[in-house]
C-alpha cells in the first residue's frame, strides 16, 4: 500500500483541513491518524473485543449445565429455559436495537447501553446463583438477552463505518473469529475455575456463583472497549469531518418493507444456512455417540470443531474476499460445500472428521462473505436497522426450527433429520443463485472483485456529478432562451406601439 492509498479518509469522510489545530491528543501521526491503516488496526481490535465478553458469557451455562441442574437443584426443562429466556425476546429486541442505532442512539451511545445490558445482565446472573435464587437468574439471562444481540448489530455499523471499501470482509471474519474464540474459552476454562473454587469454598451454589463472576470480569473488559471505541469514532468524526446522518437522512420503521429484494434474499439465506449448522451443532453430541460410537469426550471435540475452524479461517477467508471480491460466489461456494458435509454426515460412514472440517471451512466463508453485502445494497443510515432486522430473522428461524428438530429428531430420527437441514440448505442455495441473477439484472456489483466495485462506485459519484452539472446547464439555457424570448417580444410590441403613434 503507498502512502497516498493509505491517507484516504474513512467512508463518508470529507477533506481534513491541514491545519494542525484541527488536530488533538498526538496529532496527525501514524498511530493517531484516523486515516492511516495502523490507527484502524487499533479500532479493529477494540471493535473485535466488544462483543467477546457476551459470547463468552452466552455459553456460560452449557459449559456448567451439569453444575447449574445439581446445586441449583433444576429440571432439564427449567435449564433450557435459561437459553430460551436470551433468544425469543430477541426475535424483536435486536430488531428494535437496530432502529435505536439509526433514530436516537447512535452507534457510540448504543454501543455502551447495549454492553452495559449485557454486563448487568450477567450480574444478575451470577448474584443469582450466589443467593440460590434461580429466579434472578432467570432475569439476569432476559436482561444479558437485551443487549447481546443489539451489541452484535453495533459491532456490524463499527466494522461498516470504519472499514467499509477497505478490509470490510476481513474485518467481519475476524469478528467472528474472535466471537467463536470467546465461546471455546468459556468451554474450555469454566469447569476448571468451578473445580479450584469448590476446593475452599462451599456449598455448591455459591461455588457456581462466583465462578460466574468470571463472566463478569470478561463483560466489564467489553463495555471498556466500548468506551474507547466512542471516544475513538468521536475524534475520527471531530477530525475527519465525517458526515453525520441527519434526522431527515433517517430511517423509518415504515422503509423496512421498501428494502430491496437483493436485502431480503440474504435474509432468507442467513436464516436456510444457520439453521442446519447452529442446530445441528446442538444436538451433535448425541449423534456422533450413536452412529460412529464415539465416546463423550470424542463427541465433544468434533462437534466443537466447526467453531474452532471458523476461529482460524475466517479472517483468512476475508483477506481473500477483500482482495478479489466476488461476494455471491464465495457464499454459493461456501452453501454447496455444507451441503456435501450434511451428504456425508446423513449417507455414508466415512470419518466424520473430514464431513465437519468441511462445514467448518463453509462456516467461515459465509460469515465473511454474505453479512459485507447488505453494506454494499443500503446506505450507511438504514445499516442499523438491517442487521438487526437481519439478527431477528436469525433468531426466530433458530427458535422455531429447533422445537421442528426436537420433534424431528424424536419421532424420526437422525436420518430425517438431515435430510431436513439438507433441504434447508437447498433453500439457502436456491435463494444464492437467485440473488446472483437479480444482482447481475442490476449491474452485477455485488460480484465484482473489489478493484471492479471500487471503480463501479467511483463511477457512480462522477455520473451522478456529470448528470447534475448537465442538468444544471440546461435549467440556465432553459431560462436564458425564455428570457431572450421574453425580451424579444417586448420589443416587437415597442416597435409596433412606435408604429401606431406615427399613424
Amino acid at each position: 500500500m503507498t502512502d497516498s492509498e493509505e491517507k484516504k479518509p474513512l467512508i463518508a469522510a470529507g477533506e481534513v483541513d491541514s491545519d494542525d489545530k484541527e488536530w488533538d491528543g498526538c496529532g496527525p501521526a501514524l498511530l493517531c491518524d484516523p486515516r492511516r491503516s495502523p490507527h484502524r488496526f487499533i479500532v479493529l481490535i477494540f471493535t473485535c473485543f466488544l462483543n467477546f465478553g457476551s459470547y463468552f458469557c452466552y455459553d456460560n451455562p452449557a459449559a456448567l449445565q451439569t453444575q447449574i441442574q445439581d446445586d441449583m437443584g433444576v429440571s432439564n426443562s427449567q435449564y433450557v429455559l435459561l437459553y430460551s429466556l436470551y433468544s425469543w425476546p430477541n426475535v424483536v429486541l435486536c430488531f428494535i436495537g437496530g432502529v435505536l442505532i439509526d433514530r436516537t442512539l447512535g452507534i457510540r451511545w448504543g454501543g455502551i447501553v447495549f454492553a452495559g445490558f449485557v454486563l448487568g445482565g450477567q450480574v444478575l446472573f451470577a448474584m443469582g446463583a450466589l443467593f440460590n435464587a434461580y429466579w434472578l437468574m432467570e432475569v439476569g439471562r432476559f436482561v444479558f438477552g437485551i443487549g447481546g444481540e443489539s451489541l452484535c448489530v453495533a459491532q456490524n455499523n463499527y466494522a461498516v463505518t470504519w472499514f467499509k471499501g477497505k478490509e470490510l470482509n476481513m474485518v467481519f471474519g475476524l469478528q467472528l473469529s474472535f466471537a467463536r474464540v470467546g465461546s471455546t474459552v468459556n468451554f474450555n476454562v469454566m469447569k476448571p475455575i468451578y473445580s479450584l473454587i469448590a476446593k475452599s469454598v462451599s456449598p455448591g451454589y455459591r461455588v457456581l456463583g462466583l465462578s460466574l463472576f468470571v463472566g463478569v470480569g470478561m463483560c466489564v473488559f467489553s463495555f471498556l472497549c466500548a468506551i474507547v471505541l466512542a471516544i475513538l469514532d468521536k475524534r475520527a468524526e471531530k477530525l475527519t469531518k465525517r458526515k453525520t446522518i441527519s434526522l431527515e437522512e433517517k430511517i423509518t420503521l415504515s422503509d423496512v418493507k421498501n428494502f430491496p429484494l437483493t436485502v431480503y434474499m440474504l435474509f432468507i439465506i442467513c436464516v436456510a444456512y444457520y439453521v442446519s449448522v447452529f442446530i445441528f451443532i446442538g444436538v451433535g453430541t448425541v449423534f456422533f455417540t450413536t452412529k460412529y460410537n464415539f465416546s463423550d469426550a470424542q463427541a465433544n471435540a468434533i462437534d466443537g470443531i466447526v467453531y474452532i475452524l471458523s476461529a482460524a479461517f475466517s479472517p483468512i477467508f476475508g483477506f481473500f474476499i477483500d482482495k478479489f471480491g466476488k461476494n455471491v460466489f464465495w457464499v454459493i461456494t461456501s452453501v454447496v460445500v455444507t451441503i456435501g458435509s450434511h451428504a456425508l454426515l446423513t449417507f455414508t460412514f466415512l470419518n466424520p472428521w473430514i464431513a465437519m472440517v468441511l462445514m467448518g471451512v463453509g462456516y467461515s466463508m459465509l460469515a465473511c462473505a454474505l453479512w459485507p453485502m447488505v453494506a454494499f445494497i443500503l446506505p450507511e443510515q438504514q445499516l442499523g436497522t438491517a442487521y438487526g432486522f437481519m439478527q431477528a430473522i436469525q433468531n426466530l428461524g433458530l427458535a422455531v426450527v429447533a422445537i421442528a428438530a426436537g420433534k424431528i429428531l424424536d419421532e424420526k430420527g437422525y436420518l430425517v433429520l438431515e435430510v431436513f437441514f439438507m433441504a434447508w440448505l437447498c433453500l439457502a442455495l436456491l435463494s444464492s443463485v437467485l440473488l446472483y441473477i437479480f444482482d447481475v439484472a442490476r449491474g452485477g456489483m455485488l460480484n465484482m472483485t473489489a478493484k471492479d466495485r471500487a471503480a463501479y462506485e467511483e463511477k457512480k459519484k462522477c455520473c451522478c456529478g456529470v448528470i447534475g452539472v448537465s442538468v444544471c446547464l440546461c435549467v440556465v439555457h432553459v431560462v436564458h432562451v425564455l428570457t431572450l424570448g421574453n425580451k424579444k417580444r417586448k420589443k416587437r410590441k415597442k416597435l409596433e406601439q412606435t408604429a401606431d403613434d406615427v399613424k
